[in-house]
Order: C-alpha cells, then sequence, then structure tokens
C-alpha cells in the first residue's frame, strides 16, 4: 500500500512539475497560487511520507497539513479548468478567462487539462483513504 501512496505522490508531483514547466512565466494570479500550493503539497506531504513515524516530520499534523495542500490543489484546479473556455470563433461570446493564443504545444484542445486535473483529484482522493486507514 505504501508504494501506490509513493506512486500516486510522485505521479501528483510530476503533474505540478509539468504544469510549471508549461506555464512557466505565463502565470497568472491564481495559476501561479495552484501551482505554490502543488509545490508546497509536495514538500510536506513528501516531508511526511520520508520521515519516520516516531519524529515530528512524519507526524499527523505534518500529514494533515500536507493532505490539506494536495487538496487545495486540487481545489482550486478544477475551479480554474471550470471557468476555462475557449475562445469561440467570429463574433460570437468569448469565456473572460479563455485565452486567445496559438495551438498547444503538449496537446490540442483541453484534454491534457482535463486529464492532469482529473487524475490530481484521483491522486489525492487515494492520498487521503491511504492516510484516514492509517496505510502510511
Amino acid at each position: 500500500m505504501t508504494a501506490l501512496v509513493v506512486a500516486v505522490t510522485v505521479l501528483a508531483a510530476l503533474i505540478v512539475a509539468l504544469t510549471w514547466l508549461r506555464l512557466r512565466g505565463r502565470a497568472g494570479g491564481t495559476v501561479r497560487w495552484h501551482l505554490i500550493l502543488g509545490v508546497l503539497g509536495v514538500v510536506v506531504w513528501g516531508t511526511f511520507l520520508a520521515a519516520p513515524a516516531s519524529s515530528t516530520a512524519g507526524g499527523d499534523l505534518v500529514g494533515v497539513v500536507g493532505l490539506g495542500f494536495w487538496w487545495l490543489v486540487a481545489i482550486v484546479g478544477l475551479l480554474i479548468l471550470a471557468r476555462w473556455r475557449r475562445p469561440a470563433a467570429r463574433g460570437r461570446r468569448v469565456g473572460r478567462h479563455a485565452g486567445v493564443g496559438g495551438p498547444d504545444r503538449w496537446s490540442q484542445g483541453p484534454w491534457l487539462s482535463i486529464l492532469a486535473h482529473g487524475g490530481m483529484v484521483v491522486c489525492v482522493v487515494i492520498m487521503t483513504w491511504a492516510y484516514l486507514t492509517q496505510k502510511v
């Protein structure tokens, strides 16, 4: 079970790292906070997993704070995804949060973002389940 939690944590950290690389220099306020929360989640939760259970860093408070950061990352990410709309073609209304830019280098359309945000929610649910059932 611990191996699954470590794998899910690494996957969540990879999502945060790829998001940072993808949006480097273009991240607005909400997205910047989303990334900062992700980095804090990686650091605090990773510390909790790596530290001995008898130490302060491996204690319940650190685990709860780490999970709290992950839940904030997942919720803010879903909110960002929900408010994002593709620009409309020729004269139709455009969502105020929609970007105008060119084609995405990593994918076409919103599918990569949907996959990453959905995957992050699944990762956080698994981490929370493992913590609540004392598997980690």
